[in-house]
């Protein structure tokens, strides 16, 4: 019997990219008839992010964008994917689009093209326009339709230069932190509205892959970005194991659940019961939902460790902000555990087998799928040395070990097509402000300056080769 090897290098295909969001990176808030966000108005209110950081500046990539692109080719990578600001195309969320929008991100994918990095488009990433928050946002099924509209509009104005397209990102944060504790924009608190708004998203995506599709050439392919989480329990005792059940259902199932197999898991529909009877979904919804996908988006960075709740459980230890709500719906008797290991400066733990696991779960759940890392990474305190130099060991360390997990999947028969490093640079790290630095390239925030990290220096060696260079102190 011959001992399976893991192959030493990636596919000569893999997409070696880096990713950002627009009210991260873009700044120019008021330009070319931009109109408020939810991330503007929460940003803008006193208390709801690390010292009253907003992002009207960020990083002004708007205006930087082509020095950024440049350093990107310098990094030898051939990806990048980014966001559209919803309220820079469509100001009201309904409407004709505004060219003067339309047209930066024109000019950005034709600088992207000619540097030969291949754009990958993220239709929302977090930024509601204000005007639709004020209509009932999320938990108002009108916004699925009008995000339907805002797809076709962008399909439309870029469908014939870029080739990949992710409706959402992430729709968990968007139903649970926006909606349900609050610690994210629009900042409410209300367990029904959360799961009306998971159910909003997942129509919003099925509608906007249908409205890519009608305007778009068929060689397109349209995605969907999830954190889907790994949960894991402290022991196999049944409690525990129906802890971890319920948060599997509200963490990954309710999003899948509909996307990939057109229903919402009975378990789900059962422990939610006692806080909405789903009436929100309507008959043709989740015909509409289960869309066929061209490719799975797997975002990762830690498991969740969980057990039954007890009498001496401390404070909740899920990674996702402080509040005194939680995000989990009818989730009070499920207790998250810190899980052992070194951490990251968001107090996150390091464990890339859970990025392993999480991929060959997805290659089961949905056989013959391409997936993509859409997102990994991690946040350190980076600064630089007395030449101007950021040495960040840590991150080289990080990302070592997560490219070979995703190695081994693929090794292990996944079919994986790209990896997204988050995040290209640093930036607003939403309510964490400008205190939590994930970036491969530092930003100092004074000049707004870009220094390439090591670890900028590690990532493109393996773009170039596809190979993994040695960790080094």
């Amino acid at each position: 019997m011959t001992e399976s090897v893991t192959p030493v290098t990636f596919p000569p295909a893999f997409l070696w990219g880096a990713a950002t969001s627009a009210y991260q990176i873009e700044g120019a808030v008021r330009e070319d008839g931009r109109t408020p966000s939810i991330w503007d108005t929460f940003s803008h209110t006193p208390g709801k992010t690390a010292g009253g950081d907003t992002g009207d500046i960020a990083v002004d990539h708007y205006h930087r964008y082509r020095d950024d692109v440049a350093l990107m080719a310098d990094l030898s990578l051939n990806a990048y994917r980014f966001s559209v600001s919803w309220s820079r195309v469509q100001p009201t969320g309904r409407g004709p689009a505004v060219q003067r929008g339309l047209d930066f991100y024109r000019r950005l994918v034709d600088e992207l093209l000619a540097k030969g990095i291949k754009p990958a488009i993220t239709l929302y990433h977090w930024d509601l326009p204000q005007e639709l928050e004020d209509a009932g946002g999320w938990t108002e099924r009108d916004t699925a339709f009008r995000f339907a509209e805002y797809a076709g509009i962008m399909g439309e104005a870029l469908g014939d230069r870029v080739e990949q397209w992710i409706t959402l990102n992430e729709p968990w944060c968007s139903a649970f932190l926006g909606y349900c504790s609050g610690v994210h924009a629009p900042g409410r608190t209300d367990q029904a509205a959360a799961l009306r708004a998971a159910h909003h998203l997942n129509l919003a995506h099925g509608l906007s892959a249908s409205a890519l599709r009608a305007v778009m050439p068929a060689r397109n392919t349209v995605a969907v970005s999830l954190n889907s989480s790994v949960v894991r329990t402290v022991s196999q005792d049944p409690a525990d194991l129906a802890a971890a059940r319920k948060i599997d259902d509200l963490a990954n199932g309710i999003f899948h659940g509909p996307m990939l197999h057109g229903a919402y898991p009975e378990t789900l529909l059962e422990a939610t019961s006692s806080i909405t009877d789903w009436s929100c979904v309507q008959p043709g919804d989740l015909e509409t939902i289960h869309q066929p996908l061209d490719a799975l988006g797997l975002n990762y960075y830690t498991p969740a460790l969980v057990s039954a709740a007890s009498d001496t459980d401390g404070p909740r230890a899920d990674g996702h902000g402080e509040s005194s709500y939680s995000p989990w719906p009818g989730a009070d008797d499920v207790t998250f555990h810190q899980t052992p290991g070194d951490r990251t400066e968001m107090g996150w733990t390091i464990d890339p087998t859970g990025l392993h696991e999480l991929i060959m779960r997805y290659s089961r759940e949905a056989p013959g799928l391409p997936l993509y890392v859409t997102e990994n990474g991690a946040a350190y305190d980076d600064k630089p040395d007395a030449e101007g130099r950021v040495h960040d060991p840590e991150r080289i360390a990080y990302l070592h070990g997560h490219l070979s997990a995703v190695r081994r999947a693929i090794a292990d028969g996944a079919d994986v097509r790209g990896y997204y490093l988050w995040s290209l640079m640093d930036n607003f790290e939403w309510a964490y402000g400008y205190e939590k630095r994930f970036g491969a390239v530092y930003v100092d925030y004074n000049t707004l300056a870009r220094t390439p990290k090591s670890s900028a220096l590690w990532y493109a060696g393996a773009a170039r080769t596809g190979e993994l260079p040695p960790v080094q102190d």
